[in-house]
């Protein structure tokens, strides 16, 4: 089971609150089976399910009202509205995972949470273009309205596929390494995160949006996750379904009878009927009640609204003391309570930021539209931002060299922050607070603060109130108190009893203000409200019996909320008050006092709920940062700290793909909204390039799936990074395959429009006009829908690929060095085929600058040095140059044309001509190159001697290729010498071709302009070897007629015939029998389907292996030699080759006959496979036999070819076991004619 929460106490115990004291600690990955056990108890963090149906369902109805809105048109307002309500339901939402959910998984989950905050930001971003938007002012115009319509239809898509992949990979997680009581707490931490105001919107809508048994079953979850308290429980079933206190009470007894208890609830009940205040039914001397009358002539406050003057009046005095501890701190240079300091300041930051909102959402607009201090309460936020990063640089930074400076910057910054929060209020109170008073009644003005102090999430009200309460006097108090009372509505009776209860915890006397605030109330003459006096509006009503007191004041006292947010035990209740506002401590109030239950979610972290903040502030927070003290904030700012210095990497070049993907995706979206105009050729255009996207983001995905993710998961570290991708890139192939079935069907649409006009038009037309209208209505309906999901996978791939350049790409600075990098690259475009590489290069180079293009193209060059993707390069864009030119604009810059291949070939001190240099040489220049590749030390002898003999015979080959080039013109016109007749592979089917390949043409050779129907013909009655790839013509075997090669016959007569179903232009093959592919780094066509299907290209082997080979032992060009059986060089060789496991190569057919005889490697000699059975048989031969005498005590020193190492064994004549790994593969090296031998090793 996993680790609890620290202080989490038992939830079914009487009276007693769960509490979480700290932050979550990490546990080991143990699965928390005990919610299991009893199928009845569902683990409580699937109640988010509900939630996500919920937002599903009104994302659903708002995409079909913005839909009907973009073809029928109508008014906007209601649409309008109901944007506005899911992005605040939607919004808190998401701030409450962020501060509570995500912090809580990360600590025992890394590198989940982080990925699903990023969506957030996105989603939240998605929503404020979207009322951009809305604010416009072209509503009357059709565009404007399908743009408002695939806006929704993507914001629809993002959100529901975030969810999806919470409920795929996030809930698991929190079922697995949360017991039932951990995710019962988190989910109650997540209610009392988001705002009052918003929780009394948000419950109704959600139980709306559900069905009754499933509306069943959330209520019999929250009895679960609510703690044991009834006012808590009324609290939050009163937002739920707004029943009636006993019919709330009744509810939650039926739904889970073992946790509701009956006598609490029958008190309670009794207590309501008969109006009594519970503090008024204990013993006389229990408690203390203030008798104070209403007369507010000697306070400070005289108007309702005034009671904003007691809130800038606790600010201030909690400013005044950080501002005073700060100077503390540089006087005596003492750093050791930062961490009490730095939570005063999250908490005083937070107030403000909740008292900033109110006033800009609630006071300000009912006073003045025009009146607005957003920039001030901005600037106020920076502030705080600033002191709180510096105080954490100081923490971090554990050095006193630099203590003086932190100490002044603290100071200064805490100083400024007072100067401009007094300044800000002083205009508030001078410009805000007299229109208040002038033109809105008492009622009014209490409505307005009531509101204002319902902006507030219940997490954070329940450490306000007392603070607010102790940083005034009584009277003041007391008036706060009247006014919240009297301007309560009637169903938030239960609410109003728990604030004015966590109110009463700020006042040092045995006193309950909220029974003298009502004592003085005149709120039945004032507001008409019959319900004050009827129910008792006292909050210790909440609890009835002395014995559930001690309970609850048992559970409290461990942690009681003072003033600035700071836990500390009790001590004595009668201790000294002092007015001094620098040594202020409110303690809360003594266990005979106001006995409301605590939420038990603050503990000693306040500052959860300031994302909450963010949601609210038309100014958010930066995108950077999720919250003041998120456990995911430090790692984005390490983040974006690294991304800034960071310097060109290899593996930067995946990312360049991004830039390219966000171009063609912005095409899509902007230019799907003129696919309603029925243009054949922009449909067909618009087809190729969606089509030619989809083929290059497979292939992009594809490679960071297998590639890229699995080296990111294989540290440590990084495990989980990447799962959330995954699923991402398989949401978007979903979203590519409907792409493609909408443009289907409007292609076919468009042919059926076109054949209609085509009979509208001839004489004997029977066309009815109603099928053409129908056709054009669906036409416009398909196209509108693939408008929208042009924009959704616009909108869901951008998100995708910023997250990932965000939190992946600077993980390989930190985990993966550029050779690692180099390795990752290489691996990506060695499964990258070359009809890929053909289309992905210039789709890539269109997006990127020169600059951008150089440093790709290096990338590239550097990876595949050992290969021929060079030369593939040249030769490939040399004949595509007319249509993508590149120029070079310096001297250093490299473009795709044959300065890419100059530049590999300088990197390369080895001589390597080719047939051209050599035709160009003189004498002495030959026996120069013969010396100097015969003095070159890092050649293999082979590979030299092959060079060598190839040199010294180059003369004789270059004047045979001269000789029939001088002939060719006399030969020309002779049909006989040319040989133009066909040739078959099987005559009785008159298939065409040879005996090596089936194909339906000739090649013309370059080098004797004969025709041959392959190399292999021409090779065998020649002196001299065939360059296919410098064929130039070809003749078509049904119609004899040469021509250009190319993959049909030109002539009209043959209709396009096929000369094989295979063509490659660059090898000028054909092959019409077997599955081939070009691999563009052997630069060669080699059987197979493909590099990335069946095969991949190894880099530093410089040979295409199978797919399962990818874990293989690599030998730099490993394939570049000859075959050791058979001399034949391996790399050109037709015949099939196989991998030995020592990492040499040799024909498959050398390789069976030389196994006839032979177990070791003809190069070095290594085992060629799992010899342990003859290995064994030769033990046992050898145990069989004895030795004579003379011989029995000899030892010989050895050597092992299998694993390298020298050792002794026993004499023998022939067989010698390695004593370290077992082997008989090994060779002698010095025979020990003394006695006494041991053969140990």
């Amino acid at each position: 089971m996993g680790t609890p929460f620290p202080g989490l106490q038992h939830r079914d115990g009487g009276g007693g609150v769960a509490v979480m004291a700290g932050p979550v600690k990490a546990m080991e990955p143990t699965p928390s089976k005990t919610c299991l056990k009893n199928s009845s108890l569902k683990p409580p963090i699937l109640i988010f399910l509900f939630f996500h149906k919920a937002i599903r369902s009104e994302l659903e109805r708002l995409h079909h009202a913005a839909v009907t809105f973009a073809t029928a048109g109508g008014d906007i307002k209601p649409l309008f509205d109901r944007y506005h309500f899911l992005r605040a339901i939607y919004k808190h939402h998401c701030n409450a995972e962020d501060e509570v959910i995500f912090p809580a998984l990360d600590i025992r989950v890394k590198n989940v949470a982080r990925t699903y905050s990023l969506e957030h930001e996105g989603e939240i971003v998605l929503f404020d273009q979207l009322f951009e938007l809305l604010k416009s002012n072209l509503q009357n115009e059709e565009s404007y309205r399908r743009e408002l319509a695939s806006c929704t239809g993507a914001l629809q898509t993002s959100i529901s596929q975030h969810m999806f992949k919470e409920e795929e990979q996030v809930f698991p997680l929190l079922i697995e390494k949360f017991s039932f009581e951990e995710q019962a707490m988190l989910v109650w931490q997540f209610l009392c995160s988001i705002p009052v105001n918003m929780m009394a919107k948000f419950l109704p809508w959600l139980s709306s949006s559900i069905s009754s048994d499933e509306r069943q079953d959330m209520q019999k979850c929250l009895c679960k996750i609510i703690p044991e308290e009834k006012l808590l429980q009324q609290v939050v079933f009163a937002w739920m379904e707004g029943l009636r206190v006993s019919e709330m009470q009744k509810s939650c007894e039926d739904n889970l009878k073992v946790r509701c208890q009956d006598s609490v609830a029958s008190a309670f009940i009794s207590q309501t009927e008969q109006g009594k205040c519970a503090c008024e039914s204990s013993k006389t001397g229990k408690r203390k009640h203030m008798e104070l009358n209403a007369d507010h002539t000697n306070s400070t406050v005289s108007c309702p609204i005034d009671e904003i003057l007691l809130w800038h009046k606790a600010i201030k005095i909690e400013l005044n003391d950080i501002a005073e501890a700060a100077r503390k701190i540089q006087i005596s240079g003492d750093f050791s309570d930062l961490f009490a300091f730095n939570k005063r300041l999250q908490f005083i930051a937070e107030v403000c930021i909740f008292h900033s909102i109110a006033e800009d959402k609630i006071i300000f607009p009912a006073v003045d539209a025009e009146l607005s201090f957003a920039q001030e309460h901005a600037e106020e936020k920076i502030q705080f931002d600033k002191l709180r990063c510096l105080i954490e640089s100081i923490q971090s930074a554990e050095a006193n060299s630099t203590s003086a400076e932190f100490c002044t910057r603290l100071c200064s910054q805490a100083d400024q922050i007072m100067d401009n929060i007094q300044k800000h209020f002083h205009d508030e109170e001078a410009q805000v607070l007299p229109l208040a008073r002038k033109h809105f009644s008492a009622e009014k003005q209490r409505e307005l603060l009531y509101k204002s102090l319902c902006v507030m999430p219940l997490k954070l009200i329940e450490c306000v109130l007392p603070w607010l309460v102790g940083s005034v006097s009584d009277e003041e108090a007391l008036f706060f108190l009247q006014n919240m009372y009297m301007a309560a509505p009637a169903s938030d009776s239960a609410l109003v009893k728990l604030f004015s209860g966590w109110a009463c915890k700020g006042r040092l006397r045995n006193v309950c203000l909220s029974s003298s605030a009502i004592s003085g109330c005149s709120a039945r003459v004032s507001t008409g409200k019959e319900e004050y006096v009827s129910q008792p509006l006292c909050a210790c009503a909440s609890l009835s019996s002395s014995e559930e007191k001690r309970s609850f004041t048992q559970a409290d006292d461990n942690r009681r909320p003072v003033k600035r947010g700071i836990s500390i035990p009790q001590e004595d209740s009668d201790a000294h008050h002092s007015t001094e506002a620098g040594n202020s401590v409110i303690l809360p109030c003594s266990n005979q006092s106001c006995c409301v239950p605590g939420l038990g979610v603050n503990g000693n972290n306040l500052g959860v709920t300031l994302a909450a903040a963010k949601s609210l502030r038309s100014l958010s927070f930066s995108p950077s940062a999720p919250s003041l003290n998120s456990s995911l904030f430090n790692w984005e700012i390490d983040i974006a700290c690294t991304d800034a210095g960071s310097a060109t990497r290899p593996i930067d070049n995946i990312f360049k793909f991004h830039k390219a993907i966000r171009k063609d995706l912005e095409y899509l979206d902007v230019e799907s909204g003129k696919l309603n105009d029925c243009n054949e050729t922009f449909l067909r255009q618009f087809t190729g390039r969606f089509r030619l996207l989809w083929g290059l983001y497979r292939a992009h995905s594809n490679a960071e799936d297998d590639i890229v993710f699995p080296a990111l998961e294989s540290k440590e570290t990084l495990h989980n990074v990447s799962h959330s991708y995954t699923l991402d890139h398989k949401q978007e192939e979903k979203l590519f395959e409907d792409i493609s079935s909408v443009l289907s069907a409007l292609t076919q649409l468009h042919e059926r429009l076109n054949s209609t006009k085509f009979s509208d038009h001839s004489v004997e037309s029977n066309f009815d006009s109603s099928d053409h209208n129908d056709t054009m209505r669906k036409y416009d309906e398909l196209s509108t829908k693939l408008q929208g999901m042009c924009k959704s996978i616009r909108v869901t791939l951008d998100q995708h690929v910023f997250r990932e350049e965000l939190e992946l790409w600077p993980l390989f600075d930190r985990h993966f060095s550029v050779e690692d990098q180099d390795k990752i690259v290489g691996r990506i475009i060695g499964t990258t085929g070359a009809e890929v590489l053909q289309s992905m290069l210039p789709w890539v180079t269109s997006a990127l600058t020169q600059e951008e293009q150089n440093k790709m193209m290096d990338t590239w060059k550097n990876a595949t040095k050992n290969t021929m993707f060079s030369e593939w390069l040249n030769e490939w864009w040399e004949g595509n140059s007319a249509a993508s030119p590149q120029t070079t604009t310096s001297g250093s810059s490299i473009s795709l044309g044959t300065d890419a291949y100059e530049s590999l070939d300088h990197s390369d001190l080895t001589f390597k001509p080719g047939w051209k240099d050599i035709f160009r040489m003189n004498q002495n220049e030959l026996e120069s190159e013969i010396r100097k590749v015969s003095r070159d030390s890092t050649l293999d002898p082979r590979r030299k001697a092959y060079l060598i003999q190839n040199l010294m015979t180059s003369r004789w080959i270059a004047s045979q290729q001269k000789l029939p080039q001088a002939t060719a013109g006399e030969s020309s016109n002779s049909e006989d010498l040319l040989a133009c007749s066909p040739s078959f592979r099987d005559s009785e089917k008159q298939v065409f071709g040879c005996e090596h390949y089936s194909r339906n043409c000739k090649l013309r050779a370059a080098c004797c302009g004969k025709l041959f129907t392959c190399r292999f013909c021409h090779d065998k009655i020649s002196d001299h070897s065939m360059d296919r790839k410098a064929t130039t013509e070809m003749m078509c075997m049904c119609c004899l007629k040469i021509q250009p090669v190319g993959p049909v016959c030109s002539t009209p007569s043959c209709g396009g015939l096929s000369m094989a179903k295979y063509y490659c232009s660059i090898c000028k093959f054909f092959d019409d029998e077997r599955t081939v592919y070009h691999c563009p780094f052997c630069n060669l066509c080699r059987l197979g389907n493909g590099l990335g299907i069946d095969y991949f290209h190894c880099m530093t082997c410089n040979c295409c292996l199978g797919i399962k080979l990818v874990d293989h032992k690599c030998r730099e060009k490993g394939l570049e030699t000859n075959c050791p059986i058979c001399c034949d060089f391996l790399f050109t060789s037709s015949a099939t080759v196989r991998a030995l496991p020592c990492g040499h190569f040799m024909h498959s057919d050398c390789f069976q006959a030389y196994t006839c005889s032979h177990y070791v490697c003809p190069i070095c000699s290594k085992s060629l496979g799992d010899m342990a059975v003859y290995f064994g048989m030769l033990d046992a031969l050898l145990a069989s036999e004895e030795l004579p005498e003379e011989y029995r005590d000899r030892c010989q020193d050895i050597l092992c070819n299998d694993c390298d190492k020298k050792g002794t064994a026993a004499f023998h004549w022939l067989y010698h076991k390695c004593g370290f790994c077992e082997s008989y593969n090994t060779r002698v090296i010095k025979v020990d004619s003394s006695h006494n031998c041991s053969t140990s090793n």
